[in-house]
């Protein structure tokens, strides 16, 4: 299990007490665009009573199963020229829950005024249009700090630009967080869906507001289907079903709390862990089942939260498919571990299990209940679970034309206070670095030098996990020089499928290989947790266009 911040920083106390890590810049770092910010140590006490999860019944309140989203017609775009293409409206617009039985209605924002959003479904190599409509109110109903980049009193406070988490898109369709558009205004995007069949999700991605857009209730599942994963008999209709995780401070009135720091010139914290966990917008859910086998597809959509999640009567969980689709043969995990945007697709066989119950946990913390249905034990046969899945042809790092060392870092004051997070040292608005082009197998070492586990996104490409390996930070933080203290560990069975979001653990060098594969533009890389991006945890990359043959 990755450790966390405060067993990081005590193990590396040395360094601290050098000022190597915390209260100074490393001396590799560029000089920094913009003034560094004071922040609060303490987060600012709630001024209003939050909801007790204790207090709440759990299993009163059916398991909602997101609608699926309807064409609303056919349209032309540049893009297909003498085509016409199924054309979906998504609007973004204010609405009312109930979140629990016995909570009041739960104001939120959300796609087609419903979180999670409508699931948008479509077979390989069927491209589609979504109109991404803005129809939110003009006040934004949590805290805006101001002074995020890109969150600036002279934008509206309301803007908004989805971005389909995993696809590989145009640069103009994929939702760059500069692209947003404000209430009344709207961006038709193009979706080639030209990937394998795999579990994505839609978000906003609004420059500055991320992480109070998402927690507003911005998100929903996107399912790509194909021909190789439909021959093999897995669950399909009614037994496969997305299950959008996620965790909130719920007040005792039914309003979300988002927390703030004690500094009121400076509201941004550095992370948000609710005090209550929803399953598809509900808090201790259940769902009815037949005695037979599901596919369950997790999302991990939290801010800043990892799920640790288990059954309650201590079976395995079969993991068949992660976050760009089916792994090469289905792993047992007795837990499954989420990072922020991860995705882990699961089979349960409730064959036999006729009037039981079975319970997924987040570390011991009940999330949903099952309840099969009794048929009479009629339907006793498992499921028949291929041995193979998928061809996963691995990248040969030789064949790479560079490796990136790329520096995930957190600023601290004096008193370790985290103020900033940057990727290689650099802001947002500092010049683009990296520029793959077209083609290009590239190897992306993310070495963590902060006291936090960072699920690193890269958008449009999709990627290998090479290895994890432990380094000594002194070397590096002096001399800028890469010395690993142990072996490489490999990925485990269920990172050896494609990624597009990786878990970068403290003091571990983490490397991934990508084929950088699409068409040329702007396109971005950041940490996923969503308080880390705000603030500044985010940067373009240039995919170039490949260099011409020689004549």
């Amino acid at each position: 299990m990755p450790f966390s911040r405060r067993d990081f920083l005590q193990h590396a106390g040395g360094l601290l007490g050098a000022g190597i890590l915390a209260g100074t810049r490393l001396a590799h770092a560029a000089p920094m665009a913009m003034p560094m910010r004071r922040k609060a140590a303490m987060l600012a006490a709630p001024d209003v009573p939050l909801v007790n999860p204790v207090s709440l019944a759990h299993f009163v309140d059916p398991l909602p199963i997101p609608s699926l989203a309807q064409p609303a017609g056919t349209h032309t775009h540049p893009g297909y020229p003498g085509r016409t293409l199924p054309y979906y409206r998504m609007e973004m617009r204010a609405f009312e829950a109930r979140l629990h039985r016995d909570l009041p209605p739960t104001p939120l924002w959300g796609y087609a005024g419903s979180f999670p959003g409508p699931t948008i479904r479509a077979a390989k190599d069927a491209p589609l249009l979504v109109e991404w409509v803005n129809a939110l109110p003009s006040s934004h109903f949590l805290p805006i700090d101001h002074g995020v980049h890109g969150a600036e009193r002279d934008k509206p406070d309301v803007r908004a630009v989805a971005h389909v988490h995993g696809a590989k898109t145009a640069a103009d369709s994929d939702g760059f967080p500069e692209a947003w558009f404000a209430p009344g205004q709207s961006a038709l995007y193009a979706y080639p869906n030209a990937q394998d069949a795999s579990t994505l999700w839609y978000h906003d991605h609004a420059l500055g507001i991320t992480r109070l857009n998402i927690y507003a209730g911005l998100a929903g599942a996107w399912i790509i289907d194909d021909a190789h994963e439909q021959s093999l008999g897995l669950p399909a209709g009614d037994a496969d079903i997305p299950l959008l995780l996620c965790d909130r401070f719920v007040a005792q009135d039914g309003q979300l709390y988002y927390p703030v720091s004690d500094d009121p010139a400076a509201p941004w914290v550095m992370q948000c862990n609710g005090n209550l966990t929803l399953c598809n917008g509900r808090i201790f859910p259940y769902h009815e089942v037949e005695p037979k086998a599901y596919r369950f597809r997790l999302i991990n959509a939290a801010n800043s939260s990892y799920f640790d999640l288990s059954l309650s009567n201590g079976r395995a969980l079969v993991q068949i498919g992660s976050d760009q689709g089916l792994l090469p043969a289905p792993a047992e995990r007795a837990r499954i571990t989420l990072y922020p945007a991860e995705r882990a697709e699961v089979l349960l066989d409730f064959s036999g299990m006729d009037g039981q119950t079975l319970i997924l946990r987040n570390q011991e913390q009940d999330i949903l209940q099952w309840r099969v249905r009794d048929r009479g034990g009629k339907n006793v046969a498992s499921f028949a679970l291929p041995a193979k899945l998928r061809d996963v042809p691995r990248l040969d790092p030789k064949h790479a034309v560079r490796e990136r060392l790329l520096t995930l870092e957190e600023t601290d004051d004096a008193d370790g206070n985290a103020m900033q997070m940057l990727l290689d040292g650099k802001h947002w608005h500092d010049p683009v670095a990296e520029t793959p082009r077209v083609g290009d197998t590239e190897i992306w070492s993310f070495i963590n030098l902060s006291g936090d586990t960072h699920p690193i996104h890269l958008h449009l490409v999709r990627f290998q996990v090479l290895d994890r390996r432990p380094f000594d930070l002194f070397a590096w933080a002096t001399r800028r020089k890469l010395v690993y203290t142990d072996p490489a560990e490999p990925p485990p069975a269920h990172e050896a499928g494609w990624k597009d979001t990786v878990r970068c653990d403290p003091g571990l060098v983490t490397r991934i290989i990508a084929r950088f594969d699409g068409e040329p533009g702007r396109y971005v890389w950041h940490c996923h947790m969503l308080e880390h991006e705000d603030n500044d945890m985010m940067r373009p990359f240039d995919l170039l266009p490949a260099p011409k043959p020689r004549a």
